[in-house]
């Protein structure tokens, strides 16, 4: 399955934890249930999976945390706020960067409509 299908799946998904969640929760609330959805669903996902920081030769561990990684190649960060900035699209760049993959979904769950609380990031792509 590639990038686009992959993410199509998540937003799916996405969309069926806020329908039946609606906004108001906490972040990691939307991140345990997006998770079940995409188990549920076959895909392999890890939770909260770090990515180390490459400074020269030595790796540095220094907290960086991936709220769901998909497949080995699909970062998805969740948030909860009344409005996303830049900061946020940073974040996702980083991961996207540190990781080596290529896109990324920044999906907050605080919209009345999750399709306005969705954001692709593509990264160096090939």
């Amino acid at each position: 399955m590639d990038e686009n299908a992959l993410s199509g799946k998540v937003i799916g998904a996405a969309i069926r934890v806020h329908s039946e969640l609606g906004p108001g929760l906490l972040e990691s609330s939307y991140q345990e249930c997006l998770h079940y959805e995409l188990t549920d669903s076959g895909l392999y996902v890890e939770k909260e999976k770090g990515l180390p920081l490459t400074y020269r030769e030595i790796n540095l561990e220094c907290g960086y945390r991936v709220d769901l990684f998909v497949e080995n190649r699909l970062i998805i960060e969740v948030k909860a706020v009344e409005r996303m900035n830049d900061v946020h699209l940073a974040q996702v760049l980083t991961y996207l960067k540190l990781s080596g993959c290529h896109v990324g979904l920044l999906l907050n769950f605080h919209c009345a409509r999750m399709k306005d609380g969705i954001r692709r990031v593509i990264y160096g792509y090939k």
